[in-house]
């Protein structure tokens, strides 16, 4: 998608801290932290968000999960870390496309704030 913000990370149009990336994702440092370690975690094929996830989506959306755990690792996060999810207006979403936040190196509140 071509005014797609992190499409155009992924096609290398905009720079990024590259933290991990393969044929079907990409994680790089969040360019507004909110904790000592924050990365996201995007799919390279454009979603625009978790309510439009199809059937076909299934293995990337698993493939995503079961990486996050060997991310989470690279970063440090043997204490453990957050992962999070933000879904249209209400739920802050600011870019549209799907992605994961990958939180750590601090003790997390809840509520989150």
């Amino acid at each position: 998608m071509s005014d797609c913000l992190f499409c155009k990370i992924i096609d290398g149009e905009i720079p990024s801290r590259k933290v991990y990336e393969d044929d079907k994702i990409l994680a790089f440092h969040d360019v507004d932290p909110q904790a000592p370690v924050h990365v996201l975690i995007i799919p390279k094929k454009h979603i625009p968000s978790l309510d439009e996830v199809s059937e076909e989506d299934g293995d990337i959306l698993a493939y995503i999960m079961l990486k996050v755990k060997d991310i989470a690792a690279e970063m440090g996060l043997a204490n453990g870390y957050r992962l999070v999810n933000n879904c249209g207006e209400d739920g802050l979403q600011t870019v549209r496309h799907l992605h994961f936040h990958l939180l750590g190196k601090r003790k997390m509140t809840w509520p989150p704030g």
